[in-house]
């Protein structure tokens, strides 16, 4: 089961007691015993494609397939400047850092002193609009904040947005979209999902690229 997470909706339930996911976990039993379970993670305001497995068996399964980097990954984001070129990787290890004063966040790691565990990120420019960038990304691996740091040490600049690596801002969420999710899956026809253009994004004036799903509606 995939399914479209909107923005803002937490996959684990947060520590202050607001809905998350589970609350909705019921709601997409259709008919089976068992609630579904998520089979990795989507920030809190990452929108998109999000897989859920029927059953234990199948969650252990679809877990091995992220693990090996066999699941093909794809994301749209927008970012608040202009980065040179039009594609490119970013090679950087991510490392978790944390401090009584700012919590934890994480950090590139180029120089491995904090044995930062390996992250690579794929980028295409599609469109400027405002001095604002629509990248796609492609990422090889699934660290935990892996884009929005890329983005922000590798580029050069923070996704639109962002309260813990950019500017933040009370008008809008971290501009972070999972568009496209492909999990092979043996003999079976490989599961493919495509999450439709976020009208977040459109209120910035960005269009959906070619080859992506449309906007809703």
């Amino acid at each position: 089961l995939v399914i479209d997470k909107p923005a803002g909706l937490p996959v684990d339930a947060p520590r202050d007691g607001s809905l998350s996911l589970e609350n909705h976990l019921d709601l997409l039993r259709f008919g089976f015993k068992r609630w579904p379970l998520p089979v990795h993670r989507l920030d809190r305001d990452t929108s998109g494609c999000l897989l859920l497995a029927r059953n234990p068996k199948a969650h252990g399964r679809f877990t091995r397939a992220f693990e090996g980097r066999e699941v093909e990954k794809q994301y749209l984001a927008i970012v608040d400047g202009v980065p040179e070129g039009e594609s490119g990787t970013i090679d950087l290890p991510l490392a978790k850092v944390s401090t009584a004063e700012a919590g934890w966040r994480m950090v590139g790691d180029a120089d491995g002193k904090l044995r930062g565990k390996p992250s690579t990120s794929h980028w295409e420019k599609l469109a400027v609009v405002d001095g604002r960038a629509l990248l796609r990304f492609r990422p090889e691996t699934g660290r935990t904040h892996q884009l929005r740091v890329h983005a922000l040490e590798g580029l050069g600049f923070p996704l639109v947005g962002d309260p813990v690596y950019g500017r933040g801002g009370t008008r809008t969420r971290t501009l972070l979209h999972a568009e496209r999710l492909v999990v092979k899956r043996d003999v079976k026809p490989s599961i493919i999902a495509e999450a439709p253009f976020p009208d977040r994004f459109v209120a910035l004036g960005f269009s959906a690229p070619e080859g992506a799903a449309p906007t809703r509606g």
